[in-house]
């Protein structure tokens, strides 16, 4: 029997210690998570939407995970009764500036197999009434979901499988003792022959622990949210995205009518100060140190601090964003939107200042560490644990 520990209890972590499960019924699963309950952060506070796929370097594990992930993931819903649409995204351009990067996002969606299309303003409008468009590219199979409702079904299936569910237990050491990997919780040693890693906020302090060298720091970049007013949820039918600028490096807010039928404006991109850090007051000194200490990120700020400004002002003014969605959708104003509570990107960053652009999971005897997995790895999560299992360093059975 092989004893396996995964450590954090986000969609990714849920979604390995299931595939093990699946695959490896005979072997002993444990999943780690600090939170008293499974999906606490970059799970439970993200945009609901099952990516299709378009924005990624065909051939990269964004690409092709997050298209595989998405049919994946429509199908584990189907099976275990979950609510979600597929309702297809509008890309925008709003200005004729913006037409050749809408251009080369149809040639990239194509080159990955997406069902896409570009629309005139006549056929954006039979999608989207309310949008200002000179063109769109229509993604047909982009849909959305409340993740931490697939989060909470696979704790469900983990644990009538026998799978060893521990929350409020956070790791606090790792020790490879060359045939064994000793895991030091808050709530004692955990032995595990293969330990895997998918802490995501905290990924890199984990590999840092069990002696693997990241090449890669996690900076946490906080996502704010609006909702727009009961009254004016008519505006928008279903995704509404900008085009996005290749020389910054966030996609831009954007509209999502999630499932229970409200209407997210968002997110902005904001550096946090703190890895959980889901507001301006709050302040964590670690954190902030690892951020400041770290030449990437003085790296990556030289390159982009005008792009950094303008983000921390929409952060601060609601009429700066409202502005932002008025791009969009010119009816929509201040009185428009109301806070909706925010989220916390884990973005790997290069010593060099730039930004891990793909999934990073690195291996090491008896371990494995996922390092980069923000959006679309919420989308990506089955085909990620799927493709984790697949290169799995399996010991020899105890």
């Amino acid at each position: 029997m092989t004893r396996f520990v995964v450590v954090g209890g986000g969609i990714v972590g849920l979604a390995v210690a299931h595939r093990l499960l699946t695959e490896r019924p005979d072997d002993q699963v444990t999943v780690l998570e600090k939170e008293a309950g499974w999906a606490a952060h970059q799970t439970g506070h993200n945009s609901g939407v099952i990516h299709a796929g378009v924005y990624y370097q065909p051939g990269s594990l964004k690409a092709t995970l997050c298209r595989a992930g998405s049919a994946s993931m429509v199908e584990f819903c189907r099976e275990h009764g979950l609510a979600y649409q597929v309702c297809g995204k509008l890309i925008v351009a709003t200005d004729p500036a913006e037409l050749p990067r809408l251009h080369d996002l149809h040639q990239r969606a194509l080159a990955n197999g997406l069902p896409v299309r570009l629309l005139d303003p006549a056929e954006t409008a039979e999608h989207e009434p309310h949008v200002a468009a000179v063109a769109a590219l229509h993604v047909a199979s982009t849909g959305i979901v409340d993740f931490a409702a697939v989060c909470r079904t696979l704790a469900d299936l983990l644990a009538a499988g026998g799978a060893q569910l521990r929350t409020g237990t956070e790791v606090t050491g790792v020790t490879d003792r060359g045939d064994e990997v000793v895991v030091t919780t808050t709530g004692g040693e955990v032995v595990a022959d293969v330990l895997i890693n998918c802490a995501g906020l905290h990924a890199d302090r984990i590999s840092r622990l069990a002696g693997v060298s990241t090449p890669v720091r996690i900076v946490p970049f906080r996502g704010e949210y609006y909702e727009l007013t009961e009254q004016r949820r008519d505006l928008v039918r279903g995704l509404i995205y900008p085009v996005p600028d290749p020389q910054f490096p966030f996609l831009g807010v954007h509209l999502t009518r999630m499932v229970d039928g409200s209407v997210h404006a968002g997110p902005n991109a904001v550096l946090a100060t703190a890895r959980e850090g889901y507001s301006w007051g709050r302040f964590d000194v670690r954190d902030v140190w690892d951020e400041l200490s770290y030449r990437g990120l003085w790296a990556l700020g030289r390159r982009h601090y005008r792009y950094g400004m303008t983000e921390v002002a929409r952060s601060l003014s609601r009429k700066r964003f409202a502005a932002s969605l008025a791009r969009l959708v010119p009816e929509l104003t201040g009185a428009d939107i109301v806070r909706a509570g925010a989220g916390v990107r884990a973005q790997a960053i290069r010593p060099d200042g730039s930004l891990v652009d793909d999934f990073l999971i690195v291996e090491a005897p008896r371990q494995v560490h996922v390092l980069n997995a923000p959006s679309p790895a919420a989308t990506s999560s089955l085909e990620i644990a799927r493709h984790i299992v697949s290169r799995l360093p399996i010991p020899d059975a105890h």
